[in-house]
């Protein structure tokens, strides 16, 4: 798939299924994401008063998380899907931390902020769906400050035998059903697995990230391996 087909497919891929998304993420992760999340706002240790950028953010959950562990640092909420933004605004103002997180519709790979603005930069459950996951570290990378935090949370390869072939049974044969009964979106659903196929596993993408320039790269296999928490900090020296 090209780069630009694969990214409108997915721009209509999330659009359309924004109504159910955090259903479906029960679903998709045996609703072992929120325990994912917890483990990895454990792992960051948000500090009083710190900023991040939430790529992908989709319905909010991480933004939210991330803001109200800062408490008082401005967070920015980044999708290219404004149903999901809607959704995500929705939560936001119910939480009234409407003045602390701020939502814009942009490219993940062309970030509009200037080098060395946050302490935090994360992306949840969508490095996947990326056309190019290198460029998006890299934007990554740029945005922190030195000594700053880049965080990918994102499904992964189970690592080991027989829930290895249980998990991709379930992927790639029950999970569409689910997404159409759900969520009315069986193709939608059904090209998940496919995204997982040709993504780099939990190793490859800790190689990735050291490769991109970020050191102390920490990576936390989950649940068997079906997800990973990958950490790298931004080098002290670059500028």
């Amino acid at each position: 798939m090209q780069s630009k087909s694969k990214e409108e497919f997915v721009h209509s891929v999330f659009e359309s299924i924004a109504p159910k998304y955090d259903i479906m993420n029960d679903i998709l992760s045996f609703r072992r994401h929120k325990a994912w999340r917890r483990f990895t706002m454990k792992k960051m240790d948000v500090k009083p008063g710190t900023t991040a950028i939430d790529l992908c953010c989709g319905t909010c959950d991480w933004t939210i998380s991330l803001a109200k562990a800062s408490g008082t640092g401005a967070m920015i909420g980044l999708d290219f899907s404004q149903n999901m933004l809607d959704y995500g605004a929705m939560k936001i103002r119910e939480g009234g931390m409407d003045k602390q997180i701020t939502l814009i519709r942009g490219n993940a790979m062309q970030l509009p902020y200037e080098d060395n603005s946050f302490d935090y930069a994360t992306i949840g459950f969508a490095l996947r769906n990326v056309p190019d996951l290198v460029k998006v570290i890299q934007e990554m990378q740029r945005v922190v400050k030195p000594g700053g935090m880049v965080v990918s949370l994102e499904l992964s390869k189970p690592t080991w035998q027989p829930f290895k072939g249980l998990y991709y049974f379930y992927f790639k044969y029950i999970l569409p059903f689910l997404g159409k009964l759900i969520a009315k979106s069986y193709e939608q659903y059904k090209w998940l697995p496919e995204s997982l196929i040709h993504f780099p596993d939990h190793k490859q993408l800790a190689d990735i990230f050291r490769k991109t320039g970020l050191s102390q790269v920490q990576v936390y296999p989950l649940t068997g391996g079906i997800a990973a928490l990958h950490i790298g900090i931004k080098s002290e020296q670059m500028e």
